[in-house]
């Protein structure tokens, strides 16, 4: 019998779910052939029925305005959403819903990361009902409570990401009108998420209510709404500041026996500073705080991005140890994720993590040539970010683009394992001992050197040291023109190659000689706008567009700058700004890449990338497994891959690709964490307690080498629950 919960496969004796605890109806109780579906009786719906022919009801959410939500399957796209019945009392005014329709064709433009999507109005037998991206977690207001007040280290990440939602609504003339911690949701991973932009109102049209008809919750109201009167966008900064005073203070600024008591507050009463509620909250924040909640529009902030970058300068100003980065820890705090995280959030994800490692193990190959298991004998090296030795030290971007251009060279050897960047990387500025650092990176060769660049004058040392006893087996000292630069990259594989005793294939061969450029200026601003293209930011990605669009102007024949420039363009575009001239970007730039170099891998992973943004899924696919035919090794090509296969719902496909993704850079979790959830959409169960063991030595080994990641610490306390190691977790939850 299958759960209509989770869909678990249960005996068809058992009362229970042995999967998530429900309790399951019997083929008598709903009185249906196993072939049939259960259709929902008129103005009601029930957990296990499905609604509609198409969507299979799961769970009851909760109940808001508007009337019931519930999380369902919607069995046509086999994915999960939230279905909202509205009230009938809302639904009876047939102008009120055609009305609220038009609206909602506003609200479907918002895509953004802090953003829940809106799906679609229907009728069913007389219920109109909404569809909207479901969102795994736990809403701001629940957590709150729970806490009593957060920290300002926690309160400003949350607010943030709400500002860059809410900035991007309104970019598009949407007004929420009903933004409260109730409509933010905290993801699995750590995202804040608004909902619930079914009743916006247009900032250029009539909205759903007539004048003088209240929508929102009187805690959140401007004081424009109370009124009745037209709102904007600082409406919604006006909650926004009522929000950021609740999360300080764990109180809202007006509270009131009635509605209208509350609502008078609002249009009457100054709120009191909250910092005289806690002590804690800087001078500056409170004028931030008290400024959205001034009564008149006028004299509030005037977009959500002055507040993101009024909060991102107090940010700034907090010691480093409180300052969380808002997309790495779910909760921000160890009391948090303790007090809280434990029971509403780490439990619900640590199902996600443990179901998804499945795949970890179970495996059948796939189709194109793979990169197989890696021998434990096998002829491993790290390579070491160089060390900057010039006079003014100011080239440590350049000393990192060397190291990781050797690197990316020596990783097309099939013969030769290559600490992934990210671990090797770790020990930058640390002076550990070079034997340690071969030992944790579990590899038998480290590569270590400096540079010296003054003016056109380049000296780069290198030496090669075996783990085994501390002694180099090669080292050179080249004192070169900065022009030399290509050349000597090369002989330093070549020599690291000979000293090693490694025979080469004649592609690998090819592979090594070739350069993607002759020109120093245009590597140099390659290499730096790929720093800016790591950091998960919009600044980051206009900066790396701003250095690669100047390297190919340096050589406009520079297919590798083509190719990250498209990836730039296509990150923009995916998490930051849905603006078209984005992905036509994307498109543009991949597309030249490939012309320039129809044999370079990471051209047709970024082709891949971009074009399956345009729902191109089949020529998306082409291009990344013409990618790792290229190069086997290349882990972008089996990473995105995997993403464009989850997509359309290719579960089985795309794990299989993550966990390809995982062999080439074991050590990456980011891999292991979509290999998750691809596994925990098909269902297993039994093979996810094996996959969450090789999790948890993942999870250790890069948190030895990374202890500050905080996102990889959540994860890791998440796979020690799921091992009954619950002290463990607490412990990392709490580092």
């Amino acid at each position: 019998m299958k759960c209509p919960k989770c869909l678990f496969e249960n005996p068809e004796d058992i009362l229970f779910c042995g999967k998530c605890g429900i309790k399951l109806h019997s083929q008598e109780e709903i009185s249906i052939s196993p072939t049939m579906t259960l259709e929902t009786p008129i103005g009601e719906i029930t957990i296990g029925s499905t609604f509609a022919g198409r969507y299979q009801v799961i769970d009851e959410l909760g109940t808001g305005g508007m009337g019931k939500v519930f999380k369902a399957l919607d069995k046509k796209l086999n994915e999960e959403v939230a279905l909202k019945l509205i009230k009938p009392e809302v639904a009876s005014d047939k102008k009120m819903v055609e009305r609220f329709g038009n609206e909602l064709k506003l609200a479907r433009r918002i895509v953004h990361k802090n953003v829940a999507r809106m799906f679609d109005l229907n009728e069913e037998k007389g219920m109109h009902y909404l569809t909207m991206e479901y969102v795994r977690g736990d809403d701001l207001k629940k957590l709150i409570r729970k806490i009593g007040q957060l920290s300002v280290g926690q309160a400003i990440p949350i607010a943030k990401q709400i500002c860059e939602g809410l900035e991007e609504a309104h970019r598009l003339g949407v007004v929420h009108r009903d933004l409260k911690p109730q409509n933010i949701m905290v993801d699995e991973e750590g995202n804040a998420r608004i909902m619930d932009f079914g009743i916006a109102r247009s900032l250029g049209a009539k909205g759903i209510t007539a004048a003088g008809v209240m929508i929102g919750m009187p805690e959140y109201m401007s004081p424009e709404q109370v009124e009745g009167k037209d709102v904007d966008q600082r409406s919604d900064i006006y909650s926004l500041g009522i929000i950021l005073y609740e999360m300080l203070t764990g109180q809202v600024p007006f509270e009131g026996e009635t509605p209208l008591n509350i609502a008078y507050k609002h249009k009457h009463d100054a709120p009191q500073d909250p910092r005289k509620i806690n002590a804690q909250i800087p001078e500056d924040l409170s004028r931030v705080i008290l400024m959205c909640l001034e009564k008149e529009k006028a004299n509030r902030y005037q977009s959500a991005d002055d507040v993101r970058s009024e909060l991102s300068r107090i940010e700034q100003g907090i010691p480093t140890t409180e300052r969380i980065e808002p997309r790495k820890k779910p909760l921000t705090s160890k009391e948090i994720t303790v007090t809280f995280g434990l029971k509403k959030l780490l439990i619900p994800v640590l199902l996600v993590i443990a179901f998804v490692m499945t795949g970890l193990i179970i495996w059948s190959p796939w189709k194109q040539k793979e990169s197989p298991a890696i021998p434990s004998g096998k002829t491993s090296i790290a390579v070491l970010p160089f060390v900057d030795l010039s006079p003014k030290k100011d080239q440590e971007y350049f000393c990192d683009g060397m190291a990781e251009a050797l690197l990316n060279a020596l990783t097309n050897i099939e013969n030769l394992r290559v600490a992934a960047r990210t671990s090797a990387f770790s020990f930058k500025g640390k002076g550990q001992d070079i034997r340690e650092i071969g030992e944790k990176l579990n590899v038998k060769t480290v590569l270590e050197g400096s540079v010296r660049k003054a003016d056109e004058q380049l000296r780069i040392s290198v030496q090669l040291i075996s783990i085994a006893d501390g002694f180099q087996i090669w080292s050179k000292q080249y004192d070169r023109k900065i022009d030399d630069v290509f050349a000597i990259q090369d002989e330093i594989a070549q020599n690291i190659v000979q000293a090693l005793n490694i025979e080469l294939s004649e592609e690998e061969k090819h592979i090594l000689r070739k350069s993607t450029t002759e020109d120093v200026q245009a590597y140099e601003l390659y290499i730096r706008g790929r720093e800016y293209n790591r950091q998960a930011s919009r600044r980051g990605q206009k900066l790396a567009i701003e250095l690669l669009s100047q390297a190919i102007k340096k050589d406009p024949g520079y297919a590798l700058a083509y190719a990250g420039l498209a990836e730039s363009y296509a990150l923009l575009y995916m998490y930051y700004d849905r603006n078209k001239e984005n992905l036509d970007q994307a498109l543009a730039a991949s597309q030249k890449a490939l012309e320039l170099d129809p044999e370079l891998a990471e051209a047709h992973v970024s082709r891949g990338a971009a074009i399956s943004q345009n729902m191109a899924y089949e020529e998306a696919e082409k291009e990344f497994e013409t990618a790792i035919r290229l190069n086997a090794k290349l882990f972008d090509a089996y990473y995105q891959y995997g993403r464009t296969l989850r997509v359309q719902g290719k579960h089985k496909q795309a794990a299989r690709l993550f966990e390809q993704a995982s062999q080439v850079r074991p050590e990456d979790y980011n891999a292991l964490t979509f290999l998750i959830q691809a596994y925990e959409d098909l269902g297993l169960k039994k093979e996810a307690s094996m996959a969450n063991l090789r999790a948890l030595e993942v999870f250790k080994k890069h948190l030895e080498l990374n202890p500050d990641d905080s996102r990889a610490l959540n994860l890791g306390a998440l796979a020690f629950l799921k091992a009954k190691d619950e002290k463990t977790g607490a412990e990392w939850t709490e580092r």
